[in-house]
């Protein structure tokens, strides 16, 4: 009887604090601390991010071990988020990875953290971790589209195997992640900001306020003019009404919404198009949107897509998408070595 594969995943590449262990391709564990003192500062502060990992990193391994059932020396191998992300945040994940591993005198794996979002997909969690449901994650077939959207990125990525991923459009400015964020922040909104939009929108008329759209060739987007021209709008309304902002909150959080999600779902339908592609997902912070999500299924009824979308747990940052995308690689024995260092901008392929 061959011996199982046991990986231990961790995430640190912003603010959350994340460890995960999966157990023959079957998630056993997924722990995630969440940062909260940000949002006295209205978005993440680098240099707390790290502190917070220093003191968060060992009690949320030591959770996912122990919830796994799984002793340190029955570990396979240990995955880490190598990048992107906060260099101070990586560098906690990666130091700490290295320290176990060579402790432990068992194998390293380096993992993109947006190959992780994609790979999210790729889960197979027993029916207790996904609330009660009986059936398990449903997986694209290769090759598919991935709609990968949070604060940080904005891409659509051809994916055509687990290790084979191309980039063919992405943002040349700012993410949809953020371009959420900055609306609300605008409107006075706390952070993050982006949850509550979609939120307030549930109540709002789309069509209330129309927003321009930018014109960007090829399958990029861009969101710097919208956000500008957002605030434009915001700063002329309270001018003229200065309570314009609580009295139409649903409104402009339902127009700004819809706006940003016309503008992904515009270019993804022409990347299905281009690369005749009927398998699309979407992964990253902002899959986790209620309207996107409602907008992907609509469309999947119109142009005869199948949608994979993660569960919420899955979408924003997690260890578990790192420990499957480990799992993987450890398949193809793709190991690094003790000298390796964290990458601040790490390209997907």
């Amino acid at each position: 009887m061959s011996k199982s594969i046991i990986i231990l995943g961790i995430e640190s590449s912003c603010d959350d604090t994340a460890a995960a262990v999966i157990k023959d391709g079957k998630l056993l564990a997924n722990i995630v601390a969440t940062q909260n003192i940000h949002k006295a500062y209205g978005g993440v502060v680098p240099e707390l991010a790290s502190r917070a990992h220093q003191k968060n990193i060992i009690p949320v391994v030591d959770q996912a071990l122990k919830q796994a059932g799984v002793a340190k020396h029955e570990l396979s191998a240990i995955a880490f988020t190598r990048g992107p992300g906060l260099m101070g945040s990586l560098i906690v994940g990666i130091s700490f990875a290295k320290a176990f591993a060579l402790g432990l005198d068992i194998p390293l794996i380096e993992v993109n953290h947006m190959q992780g979002h994609i790979l999210a997909h790729f889960i197979d969690a027993p029916p207790d971790l996904l609330k009660g449901e009986e059936e398990p994650i449903r997986a694209p077939n290769f090759p598919f589209l991935c709609l990968t959207v949070s604060g940080g990125h904005t891409q659509i990525v051809l994916v055509n195997d687990f290790f084979e991923m191309k980039v063919i459009g992405e943002t040349i400015d700012d993410a949809a992640g953020e371009a959420f964020d900055k609306a609300a922040k605008i409107m006075g909104l706390p952070y993050p900001g982006g949850p509550l939009i979609d939120k307030y929108a549930k109540e709002g008329d789309p069509k209330a306020f129309t927003f321009s759209k930018p014109k960007v060739p090829d399958l990029n987007f861009s969101f710097s003019g919208l956000k500008t021209g957002f605030m434009n709008f915001i700063n002329n309304e309270t001018a003229k009404n200065p309570n314009f902002v609580d009295e139409r909150k649903a409104d402009i959080c339902a127009s700004i919404q819809r706006t940003i999600i016309d503008i992904l779902m515009n270019k993804l339908k022409i990347a299905a198009q281009q690369n005749n592609i009927t398998q699309i997902a979407i992964a990253g912070g902002v899959s986790a949107n209620s309207e996107l999500r409602a907008t992907l299924h609509e469309l999947a009824k119109q142009l005869g897509w199948q949608v994979f979308i993660p569960k919420f747990e899955y979408c924003t940052d997690n260890a578990a998408m790192i420990a499957i995308t480990g799992y993987y690689k450890y398949l193809k024995q793709d190991f690094t070595t003790q000298a390796i260092t964290p990458l601040p901008r790490y390209s997907l392929g």
